[in-house]
């Protein structure tokens, strides 16, 4: 079965036939996400800045290929398999637990089969999906969603991980009342207090924090699985043009790069793109955030897909899937090999946020002035006085959780103060259990920006 459309094109009528003009056509389809952050060094920054057009092969068997580029979007993974396996698409960009469906759903049929080629980024800790509740809700922990409602987008990463947190706090399907909604629906839902929780993947839990409605009550952290999403394409496709896709590989590299070379200008472009909010893909993008940019195939990560795999088997949701059949690395390697990068340099680099982000300052984004950064806590909560004191707009905040190293907003964060010292956490039961360790009380974000303030 052929996965593309090729078409021989002719002038024939113009000239004579010794002298007809052939080219051939090929489209590549490309299924992404321009709402998922973890996707956009392979779908939206690839797609606006024309890097696949620039690495596409143009000479031998391809030097009268006339190329045919569309770009699908789509609100999860789930229906980019649907799509590639009706070869509609060749390319997919999704999380990991629609990683391992496409896999598996593919070699469960017939002849088909679909290739793990890459990866686009991750979070070593798992951050990145998470269960938020109304801001106003008093459900603080995931054992108090018993007897409630969640929703979810159904095969998505967030849904893979709801299934895993629920099945470490011994809370069976029956147990709680699982809906089916778009990332769209259930962030309404949540802002509009018509469910009592939401589970969703990158970024619509910040986004839900930064918009003031919603609020964090399980990070994806405490699974204790890296959070990573990858390139998939039909096997088919990669046999017949094995170029198309080292040069698809190459733009993903290029993506990566393009962000870490200026984070401000990156996210302030791609919010242009997506829409999403600068200062929520800043959290991701930015030095010390959540997402750390490289496609490498780690084995690490082999061991994850493996894990989440499990978790789907016990919940009976997903046939078998052979990994070595799946997952092959010829592909980003002969992309690193022809850019003159280390491959195996790369691969054997793992970012742990609580290591990596050991000190880094506080920051303080000033709509006009840009992002500053203090290198201590009195010095960031100072300036964030002074600067309210004059009455200026402060976009966002940026603090960092001291057990896990993630990167927050300073209004979210929950704030212990113990003497004259201020750390800042992730959840509130560490930050309670922090505080009757050290003699200390659990703040707000605006007191102890208060204790910083000065007359005059």
């Amino acid at each position: 079965m052929k996965t593309f459309l090729k078409t021989t094109l002719t002038s024939t009528a113009l000239v004579p036939l010794a002298f007809a003009a052939w080219a051939e056509e090929i489209t590549i389809a490309i299924g992404h996400q321009s709402m998922c952050t973890d996707t956009y060094t392979a779908g939206i920054v690839v797609k606006e800045l024309g890097l696949l057009e620039k690495y596409l092969p143009t000479d031998g068997e391809y030097a009268d290929a006339e190329w045919n580029i569309t770009w699908s979007d789509y609100s999860s993974g789930g229906p980019i398999t649907n799509q590639m396996l009706a070869n509609k698409l060749n390319i997919g960009v999704m999380g990991d637990y629609p990683l391992i469906v496409n896999g598996a759903k593919f070699q469960e049929t017939d002849s088909l089969r679909s290739i793990y080629v890459a990866g686009t980024g991750y979070n070593l800790k798992g951050s990145g999906n998470a269960i938020v509740v109304p801001v106003e809700s008093d459900i603080y922990s995931i054992d108090q969603l018993r007897g409630k409602s969640v929703s979810t987008p159904v095969g998505s990463a967030a849904w893979g991980m709801l299934l895993k947190a629920m099945q470490d706090n011994d809370m069976p399907a029956g147990e709680y009342v699982l809906k089916n909604q778009s990332p769209a629906v259930g962030a309404a839902n949540i802002a509009a207090g018509k469910i009592d929780a939401h589970s969703d993947f990158c970024p619509w839990s910040e986004i839900m924090e930064f918009r003031g409605t919603g609020r964090k009550i399980y990070d994806g952290s405490e699974t204790g699985v890296p959070y990573l999403h990858g390139v998939v394409v039909r096997e088919d496709f990669a046999k017949e043009y094995p170029e198309v896709i080292e040069a698809f590989l190459k733009a993903v590299i290029e993506a990566g790069d393009w962000i870490r070379e200026d984070p401000m200008r990156a996210v302030t472009e791609m919010e242009g793109w997506t829409g999403v909010e600068k200062e929520v893909l800043y959290l991701y993008f930015s030095e010390g955030g959540h997402l750390t940019l490289e496609p490498t195939i780690k084995q690490a990560w082999v061991d994850a897909l493996k894990f989440n795999h499990g978790v789907l088997v016990k919940e009976k949701a997903i046939p078998p899937l052979d990994f070595d059949a799946w997952i092959t690395e010829d592909y980003i390697k002969a992309a690193y090999a022809d850019m003159g990068l280390d491959y195996e340099a790369d691969k054997a680099v793992v970012v742990d946020p609580a290591e990596a982000n050991m000190g880094l300052p506080m920051e303080i984004w000033h709509a006009r002035d840009g992002v500053s950064t203090y290198p201590t806590m009195p010095d960031f909560l100072t300036a964030v006085a002074a600067m309210n004191g004059t009455g200026a707009k402060l976009n966002a905040t940026y603090v960092y959780d001291i057990e896990t190293g993630l990167k927050l907003f300073g209004k979210t964060a929950f704030w212990v103060k113990a003497g004259d010292e201020y750390a800042t956490f992730l959840r509130k039961g560490e930050a309670e259990a922090y505080a009757a360790a050290n003699s200390g009380a659990v703040i707000t974000f605006d007191e102890a920006i208060a204790d910083f303030v000065t007359e005059g």
